[in-house]
């Protein structure tokens, strides 16, 4: 399973075609909109937006079976079948009717990259305000590939998606694909799911945050000047910063994840406060100042929202200070305590999320703990192309090692910080998984 970008991602030769679906109809129920979708929604109509999954399907899989399957799925998660839009009231998401939809066939040049095919069409399909703002695709591989299997390449505005999300429409799909093989309805035998839109309104029924709660973010945005954490070595002219720098990174193979996990044990403590650990010390050496970063939490904190679709990501803010293992596991359970709570109320005083260039985030995806498909899909996960000028740092733990994607801008400050601070994080790890 890698994390990839738009332009890296790994595509076999042979046809590209997509199914187009479209809304119909009046919108349907209105249903609440989280802070997070709110945030993003409101950033307008653009291209880079989504998020995107792609993965092999059974050999032998037909076109007619997947778009069945493909229908099944898009009617069993209400994120699949809704939409935004927005008037002088301000935004709003409903249910919305969709076609049968139809197979769309991407004649390609044979110098043509599939790759910039497929960005330009995920960049204007799966725009916030579209409807549906997702679309499958697939590669049909030529005759004389060594893998038969059709590739699958599903992207979707990220307002209704997170990568859990694109693991649970795999799993339903894979079991609609079988369903339909053998002439079965497919997914009927399912269990419904539950719907993101009743999660976020629970979410903003819940109580405010406590005192305390409050009283940890003014202090760690204090730190930063009133905004959110932003990267701590110098970045440059962020003014007009082309296209950012993507890399992605292996850092230690299957034997070194399960030396840093034993590792991690001997501390009490799990892999992420470890890589926290190295990242505050790194930080220190380089910076001079604690560690401190955005810190995606996924707040699926029970089963029935486990099988669900959906954009279970809230931002909280970690910081550490002490490298020690056991002060980074409870500086992660701070993290995840501080975004436990809604997060519209906290950062009012602020007009909204504080953000300011150069911000950086730290993002933890343990594959180890998602919806397993049981069997190899050769998953990749796929980021659009997004003019951005913060800090984005991605860690992915799998059984195969930990490797990274970053995101940062293309400065020659940033790549010499950046990258420096990288490099240090890299081989830190390498060496505690040697010891």
């Amino acid at each position: 399973m890698r994390l990839t970008n738009v332009t890296q991602m790994a595509l076999p030769p042979g046809r590209l075609l997509s199914f187009a679906v479209s809304s119909v109809g009046d919108p349907g129920d209105e249903l609440v909109v989280s802070f997070d979708q709110g945030r993003h929604v409101g950033l307008g109509q653009r291209p880079g937006s989504w998020m995107a999954v792609a993965a092999r399907l059974p050999e032998g899989t037909s076109l007619d079976g997947l778009a069945q399957a493909w229908r099944a799925v898009q009617r069993r998660h209400g994120s699949l079948h809704t939409g935004f839009r927005q008037d002088r009231d301000g935004i709003h998401l409903n249910d919305i009717t969709l076609t049968d939809g139809e197979w769309v066939e991407h004649h390609l040049e044979p110098e043509q990259d599939p790759r910039v095919v497929l960005r330009e069409l995920f960049d204007a399909a799966c725009a916030p305000f579209q409807q549906p703002s997702h679309r499958l695709a697939v590669v049909l591989p030529e005759p004389d590939g060594v893998d038969q299997r059709p590739l699958l390449i599903l992207g979707a505005d990220h307002c209704h998606v997170d990568m859990w999300s694109f693991l649970v429409i795999l799993r339903d799909l894979n079991i609609g694909l079988a369903d339909a093989a053998v002439g079965r309805q497919p997914c009927a035998d399912l269990p419904p799911a539950a719907s993101f839109a009743e999660h976020s309104a629970l979410l903003a029924a819940k109580p405010p945050a406590p005192a305390h709660i409050h009283q940890r973010w003014r202090e760690i945005l204090a730190a930063e000047g009133g905004v959110m954490p932003t990267f701590p070595l110098p970045l440059g002219d962020l003014t007009d910063a082309p296209d950012p720098v993507v890399e992605v990174r292996d850092l230690v193979d299957a034997d070194g994840i399960a030396a840093l996990a034993a590792q991690a044990h001997a501390h009490g403590v799990r892999l992420l406060p470890l890589a926290v650990s190295v990242m505050t010390e790194v930080t220190a050496e380089l910076a001079g100042v604690p560690l401190r970063a955005v810190l995606p939490v996924h707040s699926r904190d029970e089963d029935r929202w486990r099988n669900s679709v959906g954009w279970y990501i809230t931002n909280a803010v970690l910081e550490s200070a002490d490298a020690d293992p056991t002060a980074c596991r409870q500086a992660v359970r701070e993290a995840i305590a501080l975004g436990s709570y809604p997060l519209a109320p906290i950062v009012e005083p602020y007009g909204g999320m504080p953000v300011a260039p150069g911000m950086f985030a730290i993002s933890w995806l343990d594959t180890r703990r998602l919806p397993e498909l049981g069997f190899d899909a050769e998953v990749q996960y796929v980021s659009a192309v997004v003019r951005d000028d913060g800090v984005m740092v991605w860690f992915i733990a799998a059984d195969a090692g930990l490797h990274l994607r970053a995101r940062y801008p293309d400065t020659e400050e940033a790549r010499r910080n950046v990258g420096g601070w990288l490099d240090a994080v890299a081989v830190r790890l390498s060496e505690l998984a040697k010891q």
